[in-house]
């Protein structure tokens, strides 16, 4: 049986030493709360049950938001890999900031309550160290709330950042901010981050290694597959194309669902939008449609309530090579976004299209 509960685990400054306590509390938050606060008792509450799983929800980010079942035992394992890679003994004062509904935000909760942390939590607003008026030692972000945090990060000494792309531009703000900070690489199938790497500092690098346990070979498509025993029993195999470094440490490429094939040349959108993020200040991202020659040709999708013509960006396109050049600009008045703060790209695709028809 694994520990679900450190008797040192406190929650806004409340100590709960023992679990009957803490599920009183939650059940207090499920009946009493505010919205963040009801989904936070609702999954404490699930965490301490007697089931050996929990339901979880991914974002939706590339397809329909769907329920999957974890073990609570690789869930532990998760969790107690994070704070040992990052040395967060008991009495770390944390902050939750992220929505309980999800993976990032439930294991900053399970991180918390096996470590015996000091635990605050704030509503996942796009700035949530703006309230908070003390200083802590770690908590999680996506990188929507660290642009918008920017003037406040020295409130916490260390930071962990997933559940989206760092842009250049962002990246570049955090070289002169003391906190130490890392973007991770994760998913909901391998329970949150299963490697980091450095974002300011010293310890800034392009590369992921791997938390301790985890391995990484490639398929034929060299897309990353992950060999994690302590928190998941068969290989999980992303589409996500990567180069391998090691067995240990890998550079994100882009998404392989995500790869434009034009005229033969296999385009990652992603790395478009890393060079298009110093010179874009308006949310965007890059995709394609069909081409009669071509196969497929690349479109920038930019949210404007303006029109815009392709000349506007002619001397920014200087900076791509020649297939990465979007051929046509796609229009939004409005993006949509999931909860944890991602672009809905199909979504907003298939609105674009079907306003056009």
């Amino acid at each position: 049986m694994i520990p679900l509960h450190h008797p040192k685990f406190k929650l806004n400054g409340k100590a709960f030493p023992s679990v009957d306590l803490l599920k009183e509390k939650a059940i207090q938050f499920i009946t009493e709360g505010k919205e963040d606060e009801r989904a936070v008792g609702q999954f404490i509450a699930e965490w301490l049950d007697n089931n050996d799983f929990i339901i979880v929800k991914t974002s939706g980010s590339t397809g329909v938001p769907k329920k999957i079942k974890l073990n609570k035992k690789h869930v532990y394992n998760s969790a107690a890999a994070t704070v040992a890679y990052f040395n967060l003994k008991s009495s770390t004062r944390a902050l939750l900031c992220l929505p309980s509904e999800y993976i990032a935000g439930k294991m900053m909760l399970v991180r918390a309550m096996i470590a015996g942390w000091d635990l605050y939590i704030t509503s996942p607003d796009k700035n949530p160290l703006e309230s908070v008026t003390q200083n802590f030692d770690f908590t999680a972000m996506v990188p929507y709330q660290l642009h918008h945090s920017l003037n406040e990060l020295h409130k916490v000494q260390k930071i962990i950042v997933g559940g989206g792309a760092i842009s250049r531009e962002l990246e570049n703000e955090l070289q002169n901010v003391d906190t130490t900070m890392f973007a991770t690489y994760g998913m909901t199938e391998t329970i949150s981050h299963i490697a980091v790497r450095g974002l300011n500092g010293k310890q800034a690098s392009t590369i992921f290694q791997a938390l301790p346990g985890v391995k990484f070979t490639q398929n034929e498509e060299r897309c990353l597959q992950i060999h994690a025993p302590a928190i998941s029993e068969e290989i999980v195999i992303t589409n996500d194309v990567v180069d391998l470094v090691s067995t240990t440490s890998f550079k994100l490429l882009g998404r392989n669902d995500n790869v434009i094939n034009s005229g033969g040349v296999k385009i990652h959108p992603e790395i478009v939008e890393q060079k298009l993020s110093y010179c874009l200040n308006k949310p965007f991202f890059i995709s394609s449609e069909k081409d009669p020659l071509l196969g497929e040709r690349v479109v920038l999708v930019i949210e404007s309530k303006e029109p815009i013509s392709i000349e506007t960006f002619s001397e920014i396109f200087e900076k791509l090579d020649l297939y990465e050049k979007p051929k046509k600009i796609l229009i939004s008045p409005q993006f949509i976004y999931t909860e944890t703060g991602k672009i809905r790209r199909q979504i907003v695709l298939k609105n674009l299209i079907g306003s056009k028809d």
